[in-house]
């Protein structure tokens, strides 16, 4: 029960990562505020948390309106009276196609998610922990942050930015009491990555095989770094971008 009677919020909830952490923050005793796109999808978590006897609510969120993240924690501090650990974990992988062939509009979907909305998510977070003395921010971000991929410009361009954000709120916040840190996830099973494969088994497998593991990942292990971000355990670590790639990043 290491998070017990801890606030934690968690953007992009419904699904895959975030759905992943949300069971596993609310079974060690967590305070749950959830927020996500899909309404119907966020509000049967809620009730699975409910029944295994833990603590959550809900609200549809879209990451990209910045006053639907700041109702979000706005939520927590009226239910709870304050914010102790955000999880942003919603984004989206936008459009494949050449750099040549991107557009306008897949450049707002993906920026405009993954970048307004961790940096909207933070600002209002980071105002609500700064009132109760401190707290830890986990920012999703991807190994694409640290590498380039054919492709998907547009959204490695975005987890770039969300490091970028990731250690400049770290060293501004490092002696109030925040820590700032992300998760970079490589090939997890997700929906997210059914659609960038988009049913291509042979690109899928060539993945994994580049993989130094020899497999894709589960949601429940990037959750189980985040909760370690999370934790006191890391009360050392701040400003960092923890890979969960099978070793991929390291070829």
């Amino acid at each position: 029960m290491e998070f017990k009677d801890k606030v934690v919020l968690i953007t992009g909830a419904s699904s895959g990562m975030g759905r992943s952490a949300a069971l596993a923050f609310a079974r060690q005793g967590a305070k749950l505020v959830l927020g996500a796109r899909r309404e119907a999808e966020g509000e049967a978590l809620v009730d699975q948390i409910r029944a295994e006897g833990g603590n959550a609510v809900f609200a549809r969120t879209d990451v990209t309106r910045e006053a639907d993240v700041e109702a979000l924690v706005q939520l927590a501090l009226s239910h709870h009276g304050r914010l102790d650990v955000a999880y942003n974990n919603a984004g989206t992988e936008g459009r494949s196609a050449e750099f040549a062939e991107q557009d306008n509009d897949n450049f707002d979907l993906v920026m405009n998610t993954n970048v307004r909305g961790v940096f909207s998510a933070m600002k209002h977070e980071l105002r609500a922990m700064l009132q109760t003395g401190g707290g830890a921010i986990v920012n999703n971000a991807s190994m694409g942050s640290e590498i380039g991929f054919p492709n998907f410009a547009l959204y490695i361009a975005s987890k770039h930015a969300v490091m970028g954000l990731t250690r400049t709120a770290a060293l501004e916040y490092a002696q109030r009491g925040i820590r700032v840190n992300a998760v970079n996830p490589g090939l997890i099973d997700t929906s997210m990555q059914d659609r960038v494969w988009g049913g291509d088994v042979q690109a899928r497998t060539g993945f994994t095989e580049e993989t130094p593991a020899g497999r894709s990942g589960s949601a429940d292990e990037v959750t189980e770094a985040v909760l370690f971000l999370a934790s006191p355990r890391a009360s050392f670590i701040t400003g960092v971008g923890l890979l969960i790639d099978g070793g991929y990043v390291a070829r």
